[in-house]
């Protein structure tokens, strides 16, 4: 606490205060520098309890500051926003595909296959072929 001072230095001024102001008026003279010490520490600590909190906010101001840069630069809603529209988009042509008129009934008979179809016919297994007349002996 006492930097400046070394003990010896302390006990020089102490014999000096009560040589000058003497043995009866040293303790009130004592009392009134302790109020002064105490009152000097309470300034200094609220100086520094100060100090602090103005530290504390502008460290604050600087983390809302990255903050509302991540919310600004947030790549997660820009996907999100993206993903909204896209999301409207298909159903809006799901709502179109569901309004469109169907057509699955055939149409009369002569269906042409398309391209890499077969025909399906109606038709039994195939008959039995009849046997040449060769015969070997």
């Amino acid at each position: 606490m006492f930097d400046l001072f070394s003990w010896s230095h302390i006990l020089i001024m102490l014999v000096v205060a009560l040589v000058v102001v003497g043995p009866k008026d040293l303790p009130r003279l004592m009392n009134m520098a302790g109020k002064w010490a105490g009152k000097a520490r309470a300034m200094a600590t609220e100086f520094r309890k100060s100090f602090d909190e103005m530290a504390r906010e502008s460290e604050l101001a600087e983390l809302r500051k990255e903050i509302d840069n991540l919310k600004k630069n947030n790549p997660v809603s820009d996907i999100a926003g993206s993903m909204t529209g896209l999301q409207a988009e298909i159903s809006s042509s799901m709502e179109a595909v569901s309004t469109a008129p169907v057509n699955t009934a055939p149409e009369s008979g002569n269906v042409e296959p398309r391209s890499g179809e077969f025909e399906v016919t109606e038709s039994g297994p195939p008959a039995p072929q009849p046997a040449s007349g060769h015969s070997s002996s």
